[in-house]
C-alpha cells in the first residue's frame, strides 16, 4: 500500500513538471506575431507559430517560461513604422533591442505600457518626431538609447523621471533648444553629441566629458568653453539707454540758460583738444616706418593682439625686421602654394566646420575665391620656438595620403594652423551622417579605398616622417574629390606638452595610453584598427555602448566574433552589395590584430599596408557587386568559388 501511495506521489510530481514545460505564454507569443506580420523584414527572422515562442530567434522567457523577458532583434532588416497594439502588450518586457534596423516614424504612445522595461535600444534606425513622452513614463528604465537617428524638438525635462537610468544616449539626432537640467543621482553615461543644441551646459551634466557635448555649435560651459568666450573680438559695449526728460512746465531761467551754454562751450572746446592731440599722433605715426592697417577679423574666435603693439602680416617679411614684427606673422611653409597674407586671411569670411579635440576649424573664404581650413588650437603649452620647431618639421611631410600643413601662427593669445580645404569633409561625417532612407551609403569599394589610402598615409607619416600621428578617429580622416583619404591633425601632441588631451579621443585610444598618457607608433595603430571596425561595422567607437554593460568597439566585435555570430557586425548597409564576404572577413581580421591589447602583438603601419593591398588583389570578380566598378579591374578572372557567409565564419578574436 505504501509502495502504490509512492507511486501515486510520483506521478503527480511528473504531472507537475509536464505542465509546467509545456507552460506558454499565449498572449505575447501573439503580440510578437501581430508585431513581425505588420512591419516589413528579411528573411533573417524565421519565426515558427507552432514551436513555444521561447524557442524563437531574439526571444528570450523568464525561467517559467510564463512571460517574454527580452526580444533582441539587432540588424534583422525591419523596415518601417511600428505599429500600435503590437509590442506594447510584452508587458514583462526587461530588455527590448531593435537598433541597426530601418525603422521609422514615431514612436507609438502605448510604449508607455511597457512599466517593467529596463533597457531600450533604438540606435541607428530613422525614427523622427519629439522626443517620445512615453519614454518619461518608464520609470524603471536603466539606459535609453536613442541615437543616431532623426528624432528633432527639445529634450524633454520629464527625463529626470527616470530615477533609475545609468545611461543615456542622445547623439545623432536633430534635437534643438536648450539641454534641461537632467539630475539623476545614478547617470553614469550621457551623450548628446551632434544635434542642435544651444545655450550653456546645466551644472548638473558639468562632470560628463567634452564628447558628450562636441558637435552642437550653439552649445557653451563647462566642458565646453565658457559662454562668455566670443567668437568674434568684443565689441563696444552699448550705451545705457537715455532716461527721457519729462515735460516740465517751468521755463528755463536766465542763469540756467547761462551754465548750459557755458557747459557746451567747455565741451566743445575739449572735443577740439582731443582732435588736435589725434592729428599730431597720427603726423609722427606717419613719420616712423608704415604699419600694416587694422582690419576686421571674420574668423571667430581669433583676436590677432600683438605682445608690444605692432603686428606683422606680410608673408615676404623675413629678418632684418623689428622683434615685435617678427614675431607675429604667418609663417609659409616649405609646401606653400598660395598668395595671400594675415590681413588677407582675417578679412576672409568664415563658418565653422567642427571642434575637435585640440582646437576649432573654420572654413575660410578669401576675397580672391582661394579656400583654406583655418584650425585654432587650445591649450598649447610650449614655447614659441618649440611650437615653430615642431611646426617646421610637420611641414616638410609631403605625400598624396597626408593633408599638407601649409602656414601656421603663433602670438601670445593666438595659435592658428592653415591647410587645404576638402570639399567632401571628414569620413566620420560620411559613414555617420544622415543614416537611414534617402541617404547614399558609402559603398564598399569606397571603404576599402579609404581604408588602404589612411594605412599608407599613416605609414609614411612613422617611416619617413619619423612622426606619431596620435590622434587617429574618422573626424581626421579627410576625404578628396575622389575619395581618397588625407590624413590630418597629425603629430600635434608634442605642442600640448605634458597636458596633452589625450582623454579627448576616447574609443580610439589604445589600453596602454590610459596608462603612460604618452601616444607612440603601437598606439597609432590601434588607432586604425578602430577605424578599420568602424568602417566594417558602421558604428563610432564612442557610441557603441552595445549590451547591458556599454562595452567599447574592439571588446563589442571581439564577443560577437566569438559567438560566431560575425553577420551581426558588419555594417546593414554593406549588405545590399554581392561577393564581398570574404574580403569583409579578412579586412576583419586585420583589424582585430591591430587592436591587439599587447602593443608587440600589433603589426607596423607598413605590414598593414601590404596586408590590405594583397587583400585588394585576391578580391572576387567586380562585375557581381550591385556598386558599378571599372571594368578592367576585373581583369577577366573566373568566377571564385562560393564563398562562405559570415554567419558561418569562426574568427580568432
Amino acid at each position: 500500500m505504501a509502495l502504490l501511495s509512492g507511486f501515486v506521489e510520483v506521478l503527480c510530481v511528473l504531472a507537475l513538471l509536464l505542465s509546467l514545460s509545456d507552460s506558454e505564454p499565449i498572449q505575447d507569443k501573439q503580440a510578437l506575431l501581430d508585431f513581425i506580420s505588420k512591419v516589413r523584414h528579411e528573411n533573417r527572422i524565421q519565426w515558427n507559430s507552432s514551436d513555444s515562442v521561447c524557442n524563437w530567434v531574439g526571444v528570450s522567457c523568464d525561467q517559467n517560461r510564463s512571460f517574454v523577458y527580452s526580444l533582441r532583434l539587432p540588424g534583422t532588416g525591419l523596415v518601417g513604422e511600428i505599429s500600435p497594439n503590437t509590442l506594447s502588450r510584452l508587458t514583462q518586457l526587461r530588455v527590448l533591442s531593435l537598433r541597426s534596423n530601418l525603422l521609422s516614424g514615431e514612436i507609438p504612445s502605448d510604449f508607455s505600457e511597457l512599466k517593467m522595461l529596463r533597457s531600450l535600444y533604438l540606435q541607428n534606425n530613422a525614427f523622427s518626431g519629439e522626443f517620445p513622452t512615453s519614454f518619461t513614463k518608464l520609470t524603471r528604465l536603466t539606459r535609453l538609447d536613442i541615437s543616431s537617428n532623426r528624432f528633432n524638438g527639445t529634450i524633454s525635462f520629464m527625463v529626470n523621471n527616470l530615477t533609475h537610468l545609468t545611461g543615456l544616449f542622445l547623439e545623432n539626432n536633430g534635437f534643438s533648444g536648450s539641454l534641461p537640467s537632467i539630475n539623476v543621482e545614478g547617470l553614469t553615461s550621457f551623450n548628446v553629441s551632434n544635434n542642435n543644441l544651444n545655450g550653456s551646459i546645466p551644472k548638473t551634466l558639468t562632470k560628463f566629458p567634452q564628447s558628450s557635448f562636441v558637435g552642437n555649435l550653439n552649445l557653451c560651459g563647462t566642458p565646453l568653453p565658457p559662454c562668455n568666450d566670443s567668437f568674434f573680438p568684443p565689441s563696444p559695449s552699448p550705451s545705457p539707454p537715455l532716461t527721457p526728460f519729462r515735460k516740465s512746465s517751468k521755463k528755463l531761467s536766465k542763469g540756467e540758460i547761462v551754465a548750459i551754454s557755458i557747459g557746451s562751450g567747455l565741451l566743445l572746446l575739449v572735443l577740439l583738444l582731443i582732435l588736435l592731440l589725434c592729428c599730431c599722433k597720427r603726423r609722427r605715426r606717419n613719420q616712423s616706418p608704415k604699419q600694416p592697417k587694422t582690419t576686421s577679423r571674420a574668423i571667430p574666435g581669433v583676436s590677432i593682439v600683438p605682445d608690444t603693439g605692432t603686428t606683422s602680416s606680410s608673408k615676404d617679411e623675413v629678418g632684418g625686421g623689428s622683434g615685435e614684427a617678427e614675431r607675429n606673422k604667418l609663417v609659409f611653409l616649405d609646401n606653400g602654394v598660395y598668395g595671400f597674407d594675415l590681413e588677407d586671411l582675417l578679412r576672409a569670411s568664415a563658418e565653422v566646420l567642427g571642434k575637435g579635440s585640440v582646437g576649432t576649424s573654420y572654413k575660410a573664404v578669401l576675397e580672391e575665391g582661394t579656400i583654406v581650413v583655418v584650425k585654432r588650437l587650445r591649450e598649447v603649452s610650449v614655447s614659441k620656438r618649440e611650437f615653430e620647431t615642431q611646426l617646421e618639421v610637420l611641414g616638410k611631410i609631403k605625400h598624396d595620403n597626408v593633408l599638407p600643413l601649409r602656414a601656421f601662427y603663433y602670438s601670445k593669445d593666438e595659435k592658428l594652423l592653415v591647410y587645404d580645404f576638402m570639399e567632401n569633409g571628414s569620413l566620420s561625417a560620411l559613414l555617420h551622417g544622415s543614416r537611414g532612407s534617402g541617404r547614399t551609403p558609402l559603398n564598399w569599394d569606397n571603404r576599402m579605398k579609404i581604408a588602404l589610402s589612411t594605412a599608407r598615409g599613416l605609414a609614411h607619416l612613422h617611416v619617413s616622417g619619423k612622426t606619431i600621428h596620435g590622434n587617429i578617429k574618422a573626424s581626421n580622416i579627410l576625404l578628396s574629390s575622389d575619395l581618397d583619404a588625407r590624413v590630418s591633425d597629425y603629430g600635434l601632441n608634442p605642442v600640448f606638452g605634458p597636458l596633452t588631451p589625450i582623454h579627448r579621443i576616447a574609443g580610439y585610444r589604445a589600453p596602454e595610453v590610459l596608462e603612460t598618457r604618452k601616444v607612440t607608433y603601437k598606439s597609432d595603430v590601434y588607432s586604425y584598427g578602430v577605424l578599420l571596425l568602424e568602417l566594417l561595422t558602421g558604428k563610432a567607437p564612442n557610441q557603441a555602448s552595445l549590451g547591458d554593460e556599454g562595452i567599447d568597439l574592439p571588446r563589442w566585435v571581439q564577443s560577437v566574433v566569438r559567438e560566431e555570430w560575425t553577420a551581426e557586425v558588419f555594417d546593414v548597409e554593406l549588405m545590399r552589395y554581392h561577393n564581398i564576404e570574404e574580403e569583409m572577413v579578412q579586412l576583419l581580421q586585420i583589424a582585430m590584430t591591430c587592436v591587439s591589447t599587447v602593443p608587440d602583438q600589433r603589426p607596423a603601419m607598413p605590414q598593414v599596408v601590404r596586408m590590405i593591398e594583397e587583400l585588394n588583389r585576391n578580391e572576387t570578380d567586380d562585375s557581381l557587386r550591385l556598386s558599378s566598378d571599372d571594368p578592367s579591374k576585373s581583369g577577366g578572372h573566373t568566377p571564385p568559388p562560393e564563398v562562405r557567409t559570415p554567419t558561418r565564419t569562426r574568427l580568432t578574436p
